[in-house]
């Protein structure tokens, strides 16, 4: 089972869904972390200490960075951008779809982009 980490901006409703759809999934929201409006560096530091792949809508400044910790050589757990207009069950599908898929460790140093189709 892979590990989640939801950031700030991700809508609460794909967490909701998610947890209704498989309760035993392993996701948790950066705020309940004690990360609330942490940077995005603190926050991907965390998701590499923890093991966590970040779900995040921020296709912004966050994929910078993960670059750069790739480069520097820094754990990079993975991240997958999901675009904000995205319908919510397309979201949460796509992202059971790659929980059933993946093992851990499979998304070290990659990022994906929802849609997956």
């Amino acid at each position: 089972m892979l590990l989640f980490a939801a950031d700030e901006n991700l809508n609460n409703d794909i967490i909701r869904g998610l947890l209704r759809r498989k309760a035993d999934l392993d996701i948790v929201r950066i705020q309940d972390a004690g990360l609330s409006g942490a940077d995005d560096p603190t926050v991907l530091d965390w998701c590499a200490l923890e093991g966590r792949i970040l779900l995040t809508h921020d296709v912004n400044t966050i994929t910078e960075y993960a670059y750069q910790r790739i480069r520097s050589g820094k754990r990079m757990p993975g991240i997958l951008e999901i675009r904000q207009t995205l319908p919510i069950k397309q979201v949460i599908e796509d992202i059971l779809l790659l929980d059933e898929c993946f093992e851990e460790g499979e998304w070290e140093n990659r990022i994906v982009y929802l849609p997956l189709r």
